[in-house]
């Protein structure tokens, strides 16, 4: 029998490039949950607690936020970002 593993996205986001390409297909999609559960997923292969400490926010609350159901603050989004290392821009749509 072969043995199977679950699929982690964040096992594979190992450099910024990867990161900022799984990003943008996430928000391309225009899904609020699916784009929290992407940052959420991004925290996690940066290491949740580092990031939580870098954006004044606790690990459970980042957790919290990035979760299905997770309704952050746009502040904490933002704090969030900042700590991963990735910036926000925009283009016209």
């Amino acid at each position: 029998a072969k043995k199977v593993t679950p699929f982690d996205a964040a096992d594979y986001l190992t450099n910024e490039k990867a990161i900022a390409a799984y990003l943008n297909e996430a928000l391309a999609t225009g899904d609020t949950a699916f784009i929290l559960h992407a940052l959420g997923t991004v925290a996690r292969a940066k290491g949740v607690s580092k990031i939580a400490r870098q954006a004044g926010v606790t690990r459970e609350s980042l957790y919290r936020s990035f979760s299905k159901t997770g309704n952050p603050e746009f502040g904490t989004v933002m704090k969030s970002l900042k700590a991963m290392g990735i910036e926000l821009h925009a283009e016209p749509a």
